[in-house]
């Protein structure tokens, strides 16, 4: 009786001692059954100039991995390691073997074998491997320019037109030295390609290159020949009187988030025309911003002027420097162009376009804003009462709004910007037939007889 009851303590010991085992195998990290995770950094081609990224992860940890190319020629090994003490986490840049340059495989496979650390598999651990199938792709973008505006003037605007071809094209943009990037449409037929730029008035120089880049990062940089037309702007030196401080500043002041808790005439002021002109502009500079993607076949533009009989009261880019009792305080740009008429004059622009904003913005008081197309946009600020929503669209001398003094104006009046992509540009030159006759209408039409004749 004895010996079966010690035969069936030692049957749950064993029992017990088994099931804690399996338990042990089947939670511990040690015997994880889960194999190595392989990811690459790549869309599926390759120029086979800059390595391959590749990400391995294991929660026991990587014990070895070799990547191996293969091609039509054969199949080589590009990495292989043995690790002595494991990695949880593998970054690793393979570089393509010498002789893959000269390949003429449209395609090859990456293959990457690795196994873990873990005791899994009676002390074999976790083997993976995954293939990669890559498109080989090694040549450049091919650009070239069909015609483009003979130059620029500082805060001007210009027209390139251009033809890009590649099978596996991603990203076409014009850089400038700016650091602005402006995105061209679709244009006429395919392959061609037409953009309005912008020089700020804030640079000092302007560069403008088409880049053209495809999915295996291959960069093509074709530079954009311009004569570049310098042009000096008005530096005013405006002084800030209490009454205008305790007048319109403070009326301003009460209206804004931002100047709520300021009591200082100075501060407020500093921040109206400083903190809140920022805001106002980014939400311009934002709606101006957007492009069609959209072919565009034309571009008839008439020239603006929006104001009958208008006198120009403020010009375009005069920097205006704020002093009190013979200090600079502040500073600021005008963007804009600024005409008075009689009050409460009608607003009636020479183009149609849809208004994509018609509401307050502070500053600029109530703005209706136009986007003509290509990129280019008015806005028209101050307004005393607007006639058109968001999302409306517009027929050329429609009466879309009155002057006022609206926002940040001391007289009924209507500032009057132009915007391209996004870049305040100068008002004068859309609202002369000449300029915009040689450097948008002559150059889409020189183009048109180019691209029909190839």
């Amino acid at each position: 009786m004895g010996k079966n009851k010690s035969k069936s303590t030692l049957g749950i010991i064993l029992l017990g001692l088994i099931i804690a085992a399996a338990v042990y195998v089947n939670t511990s990290s040690t015997f994880e059954k889960d194999a190595p995770v392989i990811t690459m950094e790549n869309n599926g081609y390759w120029n086979l100039k800059k390595p391959l990224k590749l990400h391995i992860d294991d929660e026991s940890g990587v014990k070895a991995y070799k990547v191996t190319f293969k091609s039509s020629k054969g199949e080589s090994t590009l990495a292989h390691e043995q690790l002595i003490d494991p990695e949880k986490s593998l970054k690793l840049e393979v570089k393509p073997p010498r002789s893959a340059f000269a390949l003429k495989d449209n395609e090859i496979t990456i293959s990457v074998e690795v196994r873990d650390a873990s005791s899994w598999n009676f002390l074999k651990g976790n083997t993976v491997i995954k293939k990669f199938h890559i498109l080989i792709d090694k040549r450049r973008p091919n650009t070239s320019i069909v015609s483009n505006s003979y130059g620029i003037k500082k805060g001007g605007s210009a027209l390139v037109i251009f033809k890009v071809t590649d099978e596996n094209l991603k990203d076409i943009y014009i850089e400038t030295n700016t650091q602005k990037k402006f995105k061209p449409q679709a244009f006429y037929k395919e392959g061609y390609y037409i953009s309005l730029m912008a020089w700020p008035i804030t640079s000092e120089s302007f560069e403008a290159t088409i880049v053209a880049e495809d999915n295996a990062d291959n960069i093509k940089k074709t530079h954009i020949p311009l004569y570049l037309k310098a042009k000096k702007y008005k530096v005013s030196n405006i002084k800030i009187t209490d009454e205008f401080l305790s007048g319109k500043i403070a009326d301003l002041a009460e209206e804004f988030q931002e100047t709520q808790g300021v009591y200082d005439p100075i501060e407020q002021f500093k921040i109206i025309n400083e903190t809140v002109r920022e805001k106002n502009e980014k939400l311009i500079h934002t709606l101006s911003s957007i492009v069609s993607q959209e072919q565009v076949d034309d571009f008839n533009i008439n020239k603006m002027y929006p104001l009958k009989n208008a006198k120009v009261v403020a010009s375009f880019g005069d920097h205006r420097n704020y002093l009190y009792k013979g200090e600079k305080v502040s500073e600021s740009y005008h963007l804009g162009l600024d005409l008075a008429s009689n009050a409460m004059a009608s607003i009636k622009p020479q183009n149609g376009g849809k208004v994509v904003y018609a509401d307050y913005n502070g500053l600029y008081g109530n703005m209706p804003m136009l986007d003509h197309g290509l990129g280019l946009y008015t806005i028209y600020g101050h307004c005393s009462s607007m006639n058109v929503h968001t999302d409306d669209e517009t027929s050329a001398k429609m009466d879309i709004a009155n002057t006022g003094k609206s926002g940040y104006a001391m007289g009924d009046h209507l500032h009057f910007g132009v915007l391209v992509q996004g870049v305040e540009v100068r008002p004068e030159e859309w609202m002369d037939t000449q300029w915009i006759k040689l450097n948008i209408t002559d150059v889409i039409n020189e183009s048109k007889k180019i691209i029909n004749k190839s």
